[in-house]
């Protein structure tokens, strides 16, 4: 999911509507479905439930790395929905 979030976020850099239409998802009743069925129509088929895992497996791996992994979750992780927004803005 990581590297279709990467392809995904370099064309909606390269492409003004695309970016604007993924920004746009943020006052959608439904945010995530919205973005996820704009990335769907853009050639970047992802559903809501794989991109939430996507960042949910992200703090999950962190947190039991047998090394230095964090003994508790850290406050102020965002989902991978945020951290695309945050990333194209």
């Amino acid at each position: 999911m990581e590297q279709l979030l990467e392809k995904l976020l370099t064309a909606a850099r390269q492409d003004e509507s695309l970016r604007q239409a993924l920004l746009d998802s943020r006052t959608s009743p439904e945010p995530v479905v919205t973005f996820c069925e704009t990335a769907t129509r853009a050639g970047f088929a992802m559903t809501a439930g794989e991109l939430l895992a996507s960042g949910e497996t992200y703090a999950d791996n962190l947190l039991k790395s047998c090394n230095g992994g964090a003994e508790y979750p850290i406050e102020g992780w965002e989902d991978a929905y945020e951290m695309f927004l945050a990333a194209l803005l």
